[in-house]
């Protein structure tokens, strides 16, 4: 099982969160994607945008945070932060 906790946060106070679950048989890559594009789905929000320091935190932490910089439109919020919680 493949467990992505998502939260937004705003002035140091987490505003929303979810959890997306993925149980197929896809590769971690392709579970980390879906799980994102449903988050996004959830929160209504724009895709973000994987730049070169989201990437290195995720690999090195399974977990990273999207600012206004990782998105294309404004976001009402300070940051998305998304944590790998459990997986096979």
């Amino acid at each position: 099982m493949f467990r992505l906790w998502a939260k937004e946060f705003k002035d140091n106070r987490m505003i929303k969160d979810t959890v997306i679950e993925d149980l197929s048989d896809d590769t971690r890559t392709h579970k980390v994607f879906h799980a994102i594009d449903e988050v996004c789905y959830q929160f209504d929000l724009g895709k973000p945008i994987w730049l070169d320091s989201t990437v290195q935190d995720f690999k090195r932490h399974d977990k990273t945070r999207f600012t206004q910089d990782n998105f294309i439109e404004s976001i009402d919020f300070d940051y998305l932060e998304i944590h790998v919680i459990e997986e096979d």
